[in-house]
């Protein structure tokens, strides 16, 4: 049998793995300059911390989440984003007596789909989680800190922001009748998905992708008919706070999010440079979540990205470490141990080294080339008897006999 990564997943090998940690990396320090806190939550949970935030009709649940039962009958399932989780985290650890609180993820989440281009059924995310602000200028923070991010990873002429409103709970109540009432009407005509929502979560069949439902979505009444005052204030301060830090945007008013606890301010970073996937980075409002999950009333306002479409247009020399400083080699196999001695000696001094033991001193030269080492160390016995070593630049070809005692000086790039 040919072993071979399951469908839908692959090996981040060496220069992708780099890849994505200097990204998150990055994240992780631009949300720092936020006041921005770690967390780590597990990769699994109960089922219904997601079954019942994300909502049974969502597509996320109802046809994409791995879920299994585990030996002592527990239904379980592999997070497939990372907002439930955190929220789970929040009140499980009564974190509530320590509001505000603005906390940083990273790492695999898990939905069954078809695998495409940036798409995965293992993927990684990155994503932040504000929690107990209610007010438009921590949406407003929330966007900035996004369009920093992806501005400082050189995507700015990739990507374009879109936001827009959902309404609070009465507008989005509103809504929802008279959306109800003119779909009906066009029942038999909709797709498959769409007939379900209908009855479900029809606000989601404004995000469907069906052209036909698109056709019939065009005489639909529009959500921002609906809001109320307050939520119309609220969003036009959003705005307004956007325009005032320079964050071009466009307000796309068909724009939803795909899980059911949003409210108020949702947005999407999307880009022409990957095909159909178009969005990059997405996130907005979720006052009621927490409360839906048993805990007091606590607002909420974050995003996610996926690194592997960030990746995908992201420079892949971004945030890259120097690379390889000092190739140690042993010339004999009795200075091997001390070779092992040096480079630990370089690595405690912060200089990047690799000891190449056994084969020829031609060939471990030849592989210090390919790695892109500045400088060769040769030690022989004869090296190891008079206290010096041989240093080659490998950029120059320069070659010469150095005082152990002066290596560190020598090794100035």
């Amino acid at each position: 049998m040919k072993f071979q990564p399951a469908r839908g997943t692959q090996d981040l090998l060496p220069e992708t793995a780099k890849q994505f940690r200097a990204i998150d990396d990055f994240a992780f320090a631009k949300a720092q300059t936020y006041g921005f806190e770690p967390i780590t939550t597990p990769i699994f949970e109960f089922s219904e911390v997601f079954h019942r935030t994300l909502g049974e009709s969502s597509d996320v649940v109802s046809k994409e989440t791995y879920t299994f039962t585990d030996r002592g009958g527990e239904s379980l399932t592999l997070r497939p984003e990372g907002t439930a989780g955190v929220a789970r985290a929040f009140i499980s650890n009564g974190l509530a007596q320590n509001l505000p609180l603005r906390f940083y993820y990273s790492g695999p989440m898990f939905r069954y789909e078809r695998p495409q281009k940036g798409r995965y059924r293992q993927f990684h995310q990155i994503g932040v989680e504000v929690l107990g602000l209610e007010t438009p200028e921590t949406d407003i923070e929330c966007v900035a800190l996004a369009h920093d991010f992806l501005k400082g990873l050189g995507l700015a002429d990739k990507i374009q922001l879109e936001i827009n409103t959902l309404g609070d709970s009465d507008s989005r109540a509103k809504h929802r009748e008279r959306l109800v009432e003119y779909l009906q009407k066009f029942k038999a005509a909709l797709s498959p998905d769409s007939q379900v929502r209908l009855e479900k979560n029809p606000l989601r069949i404004l995000d469907s992708k069906d052209k036909k439902d698109q056709e019939l979505l065009m005489g639909a009444p529009a959500l921002h008919e609906f809001l109320s005052v307050d939520s119309q204030k609220f969003f036009d301060k959003v705005l307004q706070g956007l325009e005032t830090l320079g964050i071009p945007f466009v307000h796309q008013k068909n724009l939803v999010r795909g899980l059911d606890y949003y409210v108020h301010s949702v947005f999407e970073f999307t880009t022409t440079h990957l095909g159909a996937q178009a969005t990059v980075l997405g996130g907005g409002r979720y006052d009621g979540l927490i409360e839906m999950m048993g805990g007091q009333k606590t607002p909420g306002v974050g995003w996610a990205s996926g690194l592997e479409r960030l990746a995908l247009l992201t420079d892949p020399n971004f945030g890259q470490r120097p690379q390889l400083q000092v190739a140690v080699i042993a010339a004999e196999e009795m200075t091997e141990s001390e070779c092992l001695k040096i480079s630990h000696e370089l690595r405690n001094h912060k200089i990047r080294s690799e000891t190449m033991l056994g084969g020829n001193v031609g060939k471990k030269l030849k592989r210090a080339n390919k790695l892109g080492a500045h400088f060769a160390l040769i030690l022989g016995s004869t090296e190891m008897d008079q206290k010096v070593v041989t240093l080659k630049n490998l950029s120059t070809g320069e070659q010469k006999t150095v005082p152990r005692y002066e290596l560190l000086q020598h090794l100035k790039i």
